[in-house]
């Protein structure tokens, strides 16, 4: 692909041996080495399949990583870094969402047999204004490049690299195990003209003595004609956002975070906040600041009857909101969570759990139904009700709390995030607004929310509302009093830390990998980057 100055741009491609080796945050760290050393660098991913995503400053939808790897780069998210999104909404369906706005409903066998076609000219595209207006263009790959068969229509690795004329570096983990025979075995399976695509191999998430691993890389390297770039340690508490659903593996659940705390009645201890762990929940990263507060226990609640060991619980966002709702009411969750509420328990619901919380959801247009009632019941613990509709609202925010939290006085009352969901809601008579909020390029400003009337229970489209640092403290300080809990005497500063967090996440990878060979691959000077250790 060629700049406007007419030279081939740089591009560098992360691939991976499968899905969670790391690509994802690997990428954001090159990114940001890149931009350390002076260039002009962005990121981008022709196709990701991802139900956590966000908004880019002009109301466009991409996946969450890409927006982290902007923000490593230092650039603004646009919807060319990942033109194509995937959300899924069943096991063999998923929404298509390209350049940012939703383009279709299509099932799995149709898009990879037909429909990546009809895409990848949209793709692209998307490379070259980025390859145009970019120094170096740093590529994330998909799973594995070695998926035989889905290699005919792959449109986000081989095929991308080839296009970009990206040099390649295979990235495995071996953290999961098995890691000499993940990246041996990928490399035999490329094609001849693939394999020479990849210039060299490094190993992620090591943990213990490294020299333990260099027999194993010593015979490696022959067997794989490529050189290893480095050993990646083991990263601990980097608190980033992750890449895919893959991650919610790891998740907290109540048997890991709450059967080890101490005394229920000790007043000082932490707050439990559990987040109801949808099928199809969406957009997970909006918990992990507050799972990163020191004051904080937050867990998945799994089962209805953990719902009464938490302190606070939240509805998260969906994918499918009306099968999730479903599935609240055949686990009994729906019992529970009156049970809780009617006992003063605060809860709130946030995008497709703010839905539920009100008297219906209709979907007269099947966005969401797959098989249910085109209409359906909500838990009626908040006065609105919701109709599902064809466009979604993307859009940056600014907002101002305009109710008290759970009944106390909110003193950090500014706060910022995005909304990222499909349906306009109505309210009942008289219902309490959760916030004003200011979309990004928009004039009107509009209320958001609803709260209950005892305060107790609110709900908001808002998403990344939690990374607001002072509102999550007054968040976090009212919900306590609201608990009986007292004050906790520390924070943790998530976003004030978030560009050091990038900084220590780009220092430890340019300390394990050989920087100066990845730029002479790519034609830059290792000089520039030796003056950086």
């Amino acid at each position: 692909m060629n700049s406007e100055h007419g030279h081939r741009t740089p591009a560098l491609m992360v691939l991976g041996t499968g899905s969670h080796v790391g690509k994802s945050i690997l990428t954001a760290a090159l990114g940001r080495i890149f931009s350390n050393a002076g260039y002009r660098v962005a990121p981008f991913k022709a196709q990701n399949m991802s139900l956590n995503s966000a908004a880019t400053p002009d109301g466009r939808e991409i996946g969450r990583a890409q927006a982290l790897q902007a923000e490593a780069c230092r650039v603004a998210a646009c919807a060319e870094m990942n033109p194509v999104l995937i959300k899924p909404s069943s096991d063999a369906s998923s929404q298509i969402v390209v350049l940012g706005k939703v383009w279709g409903q299509v099932s799995a066998a149709d898009y990879h047999t037909k429909r990546v076609e009809d895409l990848f000219p949209c793709v692209l595209e998307s490379y070259r204004k980025l390859a145009a207006e970019h120094e170096i263009i740093v590529i994330e790959g998909a799973g594995s490049p070695a998926e035989i068969n889905l290699r005919e229509h792959d449109i986000v690795n081989m095929r991308m690299a080839h296009a970009a004329n990206a040099v390649c570096l295979l990235i495995g983990d071996i953290d999961r195990g098995g890691v000499f025979a993940s990246l041996f075995g990928t490399m035999e399976l490329l094609e001849e003209h693939d394999r020479r695509m990849i210039r060299g191999f490094a190993i992620n998430k090591f943990r213990g003595d490294q020299s333990l691993l260099e027999p194993g890389i010593r015979m490696m390297t022959p067997r794989m004609a490529i050189p290893c770039v480095g050993v990646i340690p083991y990263l601990h508490n980097l608190d980033l956002d992750e890449e895919d659903g893959v991650s919610l593996e790891d998740r907290r659940t109540v048997a890991k975070q709450w059967k080890l705390q101490n005394d229920d009645s000790c007043s000082s201890r932490l707050i439990r906040i559990g987040v109801v762990a949808f099928p199809h929940l969406a957009n997970f990263t909006d918990f992990d600041p507050l799972a990163a507060e020191p004051s904080v226990s937050l867990a998945y609640v799994e089962r209805p009857e953990d719902v009464a060991a938490a302190d606070v619980v939240i509805l998260p966002g969906s994918k499918q909101t009306l099968q999730d709702l479903d599935w609240l009411r055949r686990c009994g969750f729906d019992r529970a969570l009156r049970e809780a509420t009617q006992q003063g328990k605060p809860l709130i619901g946030i995008c497709g759990g703010f839905q539920m919380l009100g008297q219906s959801i209709e979907d007269p247009q099947g966005m969401e139904s797959n098989g249910l009632p085109a209409s359906s019941k909500g838990l009626g613990l908040l006065p609105i009700r919701t109709t599902l509709d064809t466009e979604k609202t993307t859009r940056r925010i600014t907002g101002t709390c305009h109710a008290a939290v759970f009944g106390q006085p909110v003193i950090a009352d500014s706060f910022h995030g995005y909304e990222i969901h499909l349906g306009e809601t109505c309210y009942g008579d008289n219902p309490g607004r959760f916030a004003v909020i200011q979309r990004e390029s928009e004039q009107n400003s509009i209320e958001d929310g609803a709260v209950s009337s005892n305060g107790r229970i609110f709900g908001t489209y808002i998403h990344g509302l939690f990374d607001d640092d002072q509102f999550r403290h007054t968040f976090l300080d009212t919900a306590r009093v609201a608990c009986g809990l007292w004050r906790p005497a520390d924070y943790a500063y998530v976003a004030r830390d978030r560009d050091q967090r990038l900084d220590r996440l780009a220092e430890h990878v340019m300390q394990s990998l050989d920087i100066g060979q990845i730029a002479g691959w790519l034609g830059l000077d290792p000089k520039r980057f030796e003056e950086m250790q």
